[in-house]
């Protein structure tokens, strides 16, 4: 397994949409974690290169994430009703909506790419693919993780033929990977999920959700993870692609909130005006309003209006630091071992155990 492999318990997240760049992707497996490619929203060319680029900077391991494509039925009046409501949004910005299709984000054709890439880990997030193409990349030599936010799904995955899980929380910034996007439900924190999780199921289990400094790591690993998956906390690191009004926000004390707003399928992310204006009527209808909205969220990016696009980030965003991102890696990982040596003082004589109390 990778996973042992590793110097540090640290995976990078797969930031789609900008944040994630080949030099974050390659300086988080230099300094020894796992970095992490984000396959969706790319053509598979672009892929292709993408995957090229890292690989002329390291070689180290590092894993490619894709989309499991959905249903493509939707409730069609419902997408009317809100593209409708989005005219002020287009007086706004004075440009016009982009068209409310389905698509498999090139689902096949990245799948081939795959194929032949052989990369060490491939991941999956919405949905558990094909069990062919999990023969198919695992019989490449290629890693097979699949994103999982609840016990189901784990289950699902693991009778599919998976190497490993990844396990959604729901503090978690981005997309929720969870297989349908629906309302009803309990929504399962990081270590619910968890030692829910690690009670039924042997398989190597990586921790994700508002993971973002080396204690919470050290929890997480305490709990029975195997590694963290950390994503907001590289936002800020000079090698993300991520935008200059999007990184001013991460370091305010703005709350986050789920919402369909911005791409029709549930996202954690800060709290601006267009989440708070449209939250309410948007509905269910991946990848149809991210299609959609996009040419607003492009126009107000150019314009740094951090109030008009969609602000990634998961509940713990105010603890990250804008450092590069090998140095994240070292310090995340050093302050989870300080962490777990202080924990582990309490099972010590009461000396130690004051000890660490003072510290």
């Amino acid at each position: 397994m990778i996973l042992g492999s590793l110097r540090h318990p640290i995976v990078l997240a797969p930031l789609a949409g900008g944040p994630s760049t080949p030099e974050l992707v390659a300086a988080v497996s230099e300094a020894g974690g796992l970095g992490f490619l984000a396959g969706g929203y790319l053509s598979a060319g672009r892929l292709a290169d993408d995957i090229h680029h890292v690989r002329e900077r390291t070689s180290a391991p590092f894993g490619v994430n894709l989309f499991v494509p959905g249903d493509p039925g939707v409730d069609e009046r419902a997408v009317e009703s809100y593209v409708r409501a989005l005219q002020p949004e287009i007086d706004r910005y004075h440009v016009e909506l982009g068209e409310a299709r389905f698509d498999a984000d090139g689902w096949l054709e990245k799948l081939a790419l795959l194929g032949e890439a052989r990369v060490p880990v491939v991941s999956f997030t919405f949905g558990c693919p094909p069990g062919d193409a999990i023969s198919t990349l695992r019989g490449c030599g290629s890693e097979v993780w699949v994103t999982v936010t609840d016990v189901a799904e784990a289950l699902t995955a693991r009778d599919a033929g998976v190497d490993a899980l990844v396990l959604q929380g729901s503090e978690a910034g981005g997309h929720r990977a969870s297989w349908e996007d629906r309302d009803e439900g309990e929504e399962l924190g990081v270590l619910a999920l968890l030692r829910l999780v690690a009670s039924q199921i042997d398989l190597p289990l990586v921790a994700a959700g508002g993971l973002s400094d080396g204690a919470a790591i050290a929890a997480v690993l305490v709990a029975g993870a195997t590694a963290a998956q950390l994503g907001t906390a590289f936002l800020l690191s000079s090698e993300a692609g991520t935008d200059p009004a999007h990184r001013a926000a991460i370091l305010t004390d703005t709350p986050t909130a789920l919402t369909r707003a911005f791409t029709g399928r549930r996202a954690r992310g800060l709290v601006n005006r267009f989440l708070r204006d449209h939250t309410t009527g948007a509905p269910a209808a991946y990848p149809q309003i991210h299609r959609a909205t996009a040419p607003l969220r492009a126009e107000a990016r150019r314009r740094g209006d951090a109030d008009g696009f969609n602000l990634w980030a998961g509940q713990a965003h105010r603890l990250a630091q804008a450092k590069p991102a090998a140095e994240v890696v070292h310090s995340l990982s050093r302050d989870a071992r300080a962490a777990l040596e202080r924990t582990s003082a309490w099972l010590q004589p009461t000396p130690e155990r004051g000890a660490a109390i003072m510290r």
